[in-house]
């Protein structure tokens, strides 16, 4: 930008700052464009904010392709003045799929890693979770709409246990399902910079994660009504009309 307008560099920085703009930066989005979005949306934060007595509310979902990475040479420990280094090639060893239920009222979390995640695997973690919870509890599960979810034998399984109760996210919605978080925080604090030989040393590590977390989990907080959320979301859908239309004349 700086060649073409005849300025220099520092000059086009300088007002790119005085502007609060930020050109190296790109954000990703998906505004939903389901027509029940709002019917799902008033559900699931109702599910969160005002959860029924006598029940559970779990999310669910499934962390897909994990992957077993090892570096092509050892990395050293961080120390004073120095930070930890790591390879920045590595070797594949596998992957894994961790199934996870958050308990919306405590942080607890069911877990179960599968080498796939096909309907076949996610009966099989809802088998566990109807193993691993009160049977006196009817339980809210919040997914999303991933075909597996929805599979005709799962249909079959849950008409058997009425005390599960299926709630779907929006399409392209997934920041609605609090188990994503979980998801953020494990691959924060453990996976990204693991080294893992194998499927199985991955698999304990994931294990050994989530038998520590819920030794004190804490739970994460909802506090935006769906009127609030429903709001800044016509507010983004207005927005980018007016853009596209600009954009288009």
């Amino acid at each position: 930008m700086a060649a073409q307008i005849g300025a220099s560099a520092a000059s086009v920085s300088r007002h790119w700052r005085a502007h609060g703009l930020k050109p190296h930066l790109v954000r990703g989005f998906k505004v939903s464009r389901d027509p029940k979005f709002a019917e799902k949306l008033e559900d699931i934060v109702g599910l969160y904010m005002s959860p029924p007595e006598h029940a559970l509310v779990l999310c669910c979902d499934e962390k897909s392709q994990v992957q077993a990475l090892d570096r092509t040479q050892p990395g050293l420990p961080m120390k004073k003045g120095r930070a930890a280094t790591m390879t920045h090639d590595y070797k594949r060893n596998g992957t894994t799929t961790l199934f996870a239920a958050l308990n919306v009222l405590d942080g607890q979390v069911i877990s179960q890693c599968q080498q796939r995640h096909r309907h076949i695997e996610w009966l099989k973690f809802l088998r566990q979770i109807d193993r691993e919870t009160p049977k006196d509890k009817a339980l809210h599960l919040i997914a999303d709409n991933y075909a597996t979810h929805k599979h005709p034998n799962v249909q079959e399984w849950l008409a058997k246990h009425p005390r599960f109760h299926m709630h779907f996210t929006p399409t392209s919605a997934s920041w609605l399902n609090m188990v994503e978080r979980f998801f953020r925080d494990i691959s924060e604090s453990r996976l990204r910079r693991g080294v893992f030989t194998s499927v199985h040393e991955l698999v304990t590590a994931i294990d050994e994660y989530v038998a520590h977390h819920n030794v004190d989990p804490k739970p994460f907080i909802w506090t935006k009504s769906a009127r609030d959320i429903l709001q800044k979301v016509i507010r983004a859908n207005s927005h980018l009309s007016s853009k596209q239309n600009a954009t288009l004349h």
